[in-house]
């Protein structure tokens, strides 16, 4: 069961010492105060950004006392704001860009904390996030219980921060547990961090009755329409591969396959995508919508067959997840979290490289039967990665927190 409904009984007061409790016991503790930190928040808009802002705002309808810390401005200048049933503290300077940092983070946060008292603190961080490792200093002093979710690949990028989160968690194994969004991500983290202890998988979650379709129009099994409509939805940047997924689509036409391609999105390398299109005259087989609501996409999910995702840097992939729910089939690469909700010839094709995904692209615009298979297991099949089982898997972590057991130790 997720969070449990709101029951008017005395909240846990955290900073003490808990030993000898039954994991299970906090459930009947309500509410519990919550804090949920991040370098990124609103306006910003990301991954990151709306999974924190999504979970908070659950959780604030179940009835628990959540509040937001970040770094990031909003044209007020910093303060306290309430949206949603939530607070939302920014302890935000004016830097260039408004970058979300804080040059005293561990300070400021400590002081949120103290005027603001919560039972724990759920911290989100990305490849490199200095002021969310500050809160996790800054609670651990107040000794509130900390859960870290890495919402990210950690790489070369991050190594040299990871001998000092090593030391956090030794110094306190039972007031720090440490996750990831998906199975790769944390096997990564894992590797960073070999001496910490399981990292276990809390996913990001989405909400199943916005995008889930009973029927799909774009899709009918056993029916070719040509050409194959593929749409990819990603930011046009470096790290989301914008540029070898048109030359994926353009090894995939030379192959003889029909296909067209529609990117749904924008970023700083849209306009080098145009002109390599226009260059290669493709302009008649790959178009471009800039950037949609989520009501414009699910709209050209209804009219596509199948969702291509080139990146190899992706820790979970939730525009991947958001077409499987609508019922298309993924295509992704098997180096990424998407493995966690698409299984081979089930809920999509993974491959190991460009050149097989050119191949499957080919494969696929020959055999809309396994096609339309695939999109009818997603119709019918929901993911695990719903909101209630998401909810359900923080609730098991803040336990065992808030119990001093071992995160890997929970059912």
């Amino acid at each position: 069961m997720a969070i449990l409904p709101y029951r008017r009984v005395p909240a846990f007061h955290g900073g003490n010492r808990r030993s000898g409790l039954s994991q299970g016991w906090w459930r009947s503790v309500r509410p519990v105060r919550i804090a949920q930190v991040s370098d990124c928040f609103a306006p910003r808009t990301g991954g990151i950004e709306t999974q924190v802002a999504s979970l908070a705002a659950r959780q604030a309808q179940a009835g628990h006392d959540v509040q937001v810390i970040t770094a990031t401005p909003d044209g007020e200048g910093a303060g306290t704001q309430c949206v949603d049933g939530v607070r939302i503290h920014r302890l935000s300077v004016n830097f260039p860009f408004q970058l979300p940092i804080h040059p005293r983070t561990a300070h400021a946060v400590a002081q949120t904390l103290t005027a603001n008292p919560v039972d724990v603190v759920h911290v989100h961080m990305g490849v490199i996030s200095p002021f969310a490792w500050g809160a996790v200093r800054a609670a651990l002093r107040l000794d509130i219980p900390v859960l870290v979710t890495v919402h990210s690949m950690w790489g070369a990028i991050a190594r040299p921060g990871y001998g000092a989160v090593e030391q956090l968690v030794r110094r306190s194994p039972r007031r720090i547990h440490i996750s990831a969004v998906s199975s790769v991500a944390a096997l990564r983290v894992q590797q960073a961090l070999p001496t910490v202890g399981p990292i276990v998988t809390i996913p990001n979650g989405i909400d199943a009755q916005v995008w889930a379709m009973s029927e799909h129009p774009g899709m009918t099994t056993g029916i070719l329409q040509d050409p194959l409509q593929v749409v990819s939805v990603l930011r046009m940047a470096p790290r989301k591969r914008t540029l070898p997924l048109l030359r994926i689509a353009h090894q995939a036409l030379e192959l003889g396959a029909s296909v067209n391609l529609t990117l749904v999105g924008d970023g700083p390398e849209r306009a080098k995508a145009e002109k390599y299109v226009g260059r290669q005259g493709l302009q008649s087989h790959i178009f471009f919508l800039g950037k949609l609501t989520p009501q414009e996409i699910r709209a050209q999910f209804a009219s596509s067959e199948l969702f291509i995702q080139p990146s190899v840097q992706e820790s979970f992939g939730i525009a991947a997840l958001e077409a499987r729910t609508a019922g298309l089939p993924v295509l992704a690469r098997t180096q990424t979290g998407t493995v966690d909700f698409v299984r081979e010839g089930v809920e999509g094709v993974l491959v190991d490289d460009d050149a097989g995904m050119a191949k499957a692209l080919v494969q696929l615009a020959m055999d809309r039967t396994a096609l339309g298979n695939m999109a009818q297991h997603n119709r019918e099949v929901l993911p695990e990665q719903i909101w209630p089982t998401v909810l359900d898997k923080v609730d098991a972590a803040y336990g065992s927190l808030l119990s001093g057991d071992h995160l890997g130790s929970q059912p």
